[in-house]
């Protein structure tokens, strides 16, 4: 899955679209990430007011990654983040934790949403997990997530939903908090920077 770039002008204008990093978190071989970050950024390209970036986990790390500072840079220019996560034993992927980790600042006073996926409890453990995180970091975790519990099963061989009203409405309803909470940190960010 290849990396797109968010591009930022130096002042953001209040009607510029939100700039929304998605961030894949399993770098798994064979992992099913990827059907469920297809079916997201298809529904975000559908909602009004966001441009997406794709941050994938397995593409960040030697030999194939951007450097750190690029990574930084993409981050940094974000507005928002959906963090899209499976549950591994419990918890989130550690490649997640480690691209989590390497930064700081772009996080802060910044929203972030949840799509997450696996066996019977739909990877919200791992949200759960990711939200203590989150808060030190001084980020803004949305209250609703999407969760699709045994995911594999939930999908057809196209990579659709076999049953897509439930989850279109749960995906509606997070992009709409969070263009809600981006379009709101943007402004306060603007009119007084955060300094935690």
């Amino acid at each position: 899955m290849e990396l797109h770039t968010l591009t930022s002008p130096a002042h953001t204008s209040a009607d510029a679209p939100l700039k929304v990093a998605v961030i894949l978190g399993s770098n798994r071989e064979g992992r099913f990430g990827p059907v469920v970050a297809d079916w997201f950024l298809s529904r975000a390209a559908a909602h009004p007011g966001i441009e997406t970036g794709l941050i994938d986990t397995a593409g960040t790390e030697p030999p194939t990654a951007p450097g750190p500072v690029d990574l930084t840079d993409r981050l940094t220019e974000a507005d928002a983040f959906v963090v899209l996560t499976p549950e591994y034993n419990h918890s989130y992927p550690a490649p997640l934790k480690h691209l989590i980790d390497r930064h700081f600042a772009p996080w802060q006073a910044k929203p972030v949403a949840f799509v997450s996926y696996g066996g019977i409890s739909g990877g919200l453990r791992a949200v759960e997990h990711l939200r203590q995180v989150f808060a030190e970091l001084h980020a803004v975790t949305l209250r609703d997530t999407v969760s699709f519990p045994n995911a594999g099963a939930l999908f057809d061989d196209r990579g659709r939903p076999r049953d897509p009203a439930p989850v279109d409405a749960a995906a509606k309803t997070l992009l709409d908090q969070l263009v809600w909470w981006g379009l709101s940190l943007r402004e306060a960010r603007a009119r007084r920077p955060y300094g935690a």
